[in-house]
């Protein structure tokens, strides 16, 4: 799906109606943030689609506006849509997990430029056997997915990393040292993803960035996200999957920019990722 941000504020959607509603009322938003003892940021992020209101906010705005009948029903329907729309992704990982993987095969192999940002994961492209195992395992725990798909969602994945070799697209991955280090999977199993982490580096068609712990950032990493060509990013949470668009994309991008400038590359990553590897080693 679109971002929950991109349906709120489309035309018709509720964060437009909301923002109607309040100035019909004569409310500026630091009155109606007043009126509701929030901060005016709160009421901002929901006109713009930003923050998706829970059913109290919503509650307390129609009254302070002072909604009729018939515009409380309506916007209590929409924000009944959008919280249904937000759980889609809890959906779609209990219908089938490789199913969502063969919807990452098609997206990736249309896109000429693949860049990846990960705060504490390996990125998937690069992830082994085991390591891809775990992290799909873990969407069991989360959110209830079929245990008997786990082998088959691996497989899909794995067998996604053929794209690797196809020379005509550009890789571009910016990984934070905690990646190296958290393990989310048996430190054998950790051992071989790392090995396997430095060895991709041997590909001119792909880079690897490190970002090393005590290096100062130019920019905060708020989460990690994937980026497909110039207008398709991808951002996932622990309770759903957003694809963001047009200028929401190009801002990722930009983001991914400051961190490029920010990260090691070549000999550089490479001995970040041999002392992880040594750490590691002399733990088990």
């Amino acid at each position: 799906m679109d971002s929950i941000e991109d349906w709120l504020r489309r035309p018709g959607g509720l964060s437009g109606h909301l923002r109607d509603l309040r100035r019909g009322a004569g409310l500026t938003g630091a009155e109606l943030a007043r009126h509701l003892s929030w901060t005016q940021s709160k009421v901002s992020k929901i006109e713009t689609g930003k923050q998706m209101p829970t059913d109290e906010d919503l509650s307390g705005w129609l009254t302070t506006c002072g909604a009729t009948n018939a515009t409380k029903a309506t916007l209590t329907a929409l924000l009944a849509e959008a919280q249904g729309l937000h759980q889609e992704w809890r959906q779609q990982v209990r219908l089938g997990q490789s199913a969502i993987q063969r919807n990452y095969d098609q997206l990736v192999s249309k896109a000429s430029r693949i860049r990846n940002v990960e705060i504490v994961y390996i990125p998937g492209l690069l992830q082994t056997p085991s390591y891809a195992r775990s992290r799909i395992e873990e969407g069991v725990r989360l959110h209830g997915a079929d245990p008997d798909e786990v082998d088959s969602a691996t497989a899909r994945r794995i067998l996604r990393q053929q794209v690797l070799y196809d020379t005509s697209k550009r890789f571009e991955f910016l990984v934070f040292e905690a990646a190296l280090r958290v393990l989310l999977c048996s430190p054998l199993d950790m051992l071989a993803q790392l090995d396997r982490t430095l060895n991709i580096t041997d590909m001119p068609h792909i880079s690897l960035g490190i970002i090393p712990f005590g290096r100062q950032l130019s920019i905060a990493p708020q989460n990690s996200f994937l980026l497909l060509g110039d207008d398709l990013a991808i951002v996932e949470t622990f309770i759903g999957e957003y694809m963001f668009h047009g200028e929401e994309a190009a801002a990722y991008s930009t983001v991914m920019e400051q961190l490029a400038n920010d990260a090691v590359y070549d000999d550089g990553a490479r001995k970040i990722v041999e002392r992880a590897i040594a750490d590691l080693r002399s733990t088990t």
